[in-house]
């Protein structure tokens, strides 16, 4: 079905709002993906932030113009899914995650931080942990040499009494 005019300004609109707030972008091929399988796919996307489009390439091109996305406009071509999200890496987790269940989506690249990303790119952004995960490790390590002066300095005291007990 077509759009009219100011359809396409307010899809435009729509989608400048969310490239101005994202930090990634990832764009994959969907044909062939039934109906069910796209459902799943939007609602554990939605529940991890991250916002999918179908759109019309010539929009989506004029919706990332002057935005850090516009790197991969030239590889806006054939049917394509759009993932923003303002999380670094939960666009590209959540690709490469229904990538794995699904042969039929296959991921064409994406953009971070002004760069664009192949195939491999993506997938690696989706290696990285999450930052709850990485803040989670980071405090793991700041603890570790406290835990361990703490257990030294409870063995020495305990030493102490065993020798002044005897």
């Amino acid at each position: 079905m077509s759009l009219n005019r100011s359809e396409k300004e307010a899809v435009v609109t729509e989608v400048s709002a969310l490239a101005a707030q994202a930090q990634t972008l990832v764009m994959a091929e969907y044909r062939g993906i039934t109906v069910a399988d796209m459902t799943k796919f939007r609602a554990s996307a939605r529940s991890q932030g991250v916002s999918l489009s179908v759109l019309k390439n010539t929009l989506a091109r004029r919706a990332v113009a002057g935005t850090s996305f516009e790197t991969v406009s030239d590889q806006m071509t054939g049917p394509l899914i759009y993932g923003f999200s303002v999380d670094a890496v939960a666009a590209a987790k959540v690709v490469a995650d229904f990538a794995k269940t699904n042969d039929k989506l296959v991921i064409r690249g994406g953009a971070f931080a002004g760069k664009s990303l192949d195939v491999n790119g993506v997938k690696q952004l989706a290696s990285i942990p999450s930052k709850e995960v990485l803040l989670a490790q980071l405090c793991g390590l700041l603890m570790s040499p406290m835990s361990r002066t703490a257990v030294v300095l409870g063995a020495l005291a305990a030493k102490k009494e065993e020798a002044a007990a005897a």
